[in-house]
């Protein structure tokens, strides 16, 4: 058990929370500066997310605390949070963004997907669920494959622009005990995507899909337009072969990652 659970299930909420923040502080930090650099708003973001997440005696940390059965590790699931709070502040502060022409241009069904996939950060299977469910109950998985694959394509011409006015991507989840400085983790990550950057957008896609998301093969090759499932082992193979090429060529090793 972490050692802020047990005096935060006694009530001594100040014990629980002077523990909590000790342990995550410096993922708290390294998940805001990921969308901005200046000081003055990483420092307001971080008062603005501690009070969030202090609210109500811990309520939000206490209810995940108790899942019974949570989805993700508690690193990975902090960093979700924090990252939708910031968010959040970001479109008080300065208004909701409005979506680039290219997004416009979507269709109903596509823009939701973008939504769900590209803002909420949901698993592609996940967004099917909610489309499905909720959105277009008439739709198929395959029309869903579809549709996805187009929207990928489409959002995929000006992905760099599109990711910059919705602040940025995402950090990899951390692990709870990872012992890194933030800051050099950060640099590390941003050389990590502008490697990506640097590939086919096929082939970041294929990587994401099948490691990152880990979407069957089969499916993966059903949303890129490859002939089977071996097709994607070769594209996966090939273009973590580039990567590794890239990140030589940057520095950084097997393991700084």
């Amino acid at each position: 058990m972490e050692d802020w659970l047990l005096p935060l299930q006694q009530g001594r909420i100040e014990v629980a929370w002077d523990a909590f923040l000790t342990r995550y502080r410096r993922l708290i930090f390294a998940t805001i500066r990921h969308y901005t650099q200046d000081y003055d708003d990483g420092m307001d973001l971080f008062a603005h997310v501690c009070e969030r997440l202090r609210a109500d005696e811990m309520r939000r940390l206490r209810a995940r605390a108790e899942d019974p059965a949570p989805r993700a590790q508690f690193s990975t699931w902090l960093v979700a949070v924090v990252r939708h709070i910031v968010v959040d502040w970001f479109r008080h502060r300065d208004g909701r963004r409005r979506l680039s022409t290219l997004v416009e241009g979507l269709t109903p069904l596509q823009r939701r997907i973008f939504e769900l996939v590209f803002f909420e950060q949901r698993s592609h299977l996940e967004t099917f669920e909610l489309i499905s469910s909720r959105d277009f109950p008439e739709v198929s998985f395959r029309e869903f494959l579809v549709e996805l694959r187009e929207t990928y394509r489409i959002v995929g011409r000006g992905r760099g622009r599109l990711m910059r006015e919705l602040g940025g991507t995402p950090l990899p989840a951390p692990q709870d005990d990872d012992p890194s400085n933030p800051t050099e983790e950060a640099e590390r990550h941003e050389k990590l995507q502008q490697a990506l950057s640097a590939l086919a957008f096929q082939d970041r896609l294929a990587i994401e899909l099948y490691l990152l998301e880990e979407v069957p093969a089969e499916q993966v090759a059903q949303i890129l337009g490859l002939p089977n499932a071996k097709a994607v082992y070769n594209r996966v193979y090939r273009a973590l072969a580039d990567l590794r090429t890239w990140l030589g060529e940057a520095g950084i090793r097997r393991g700084d990652l």
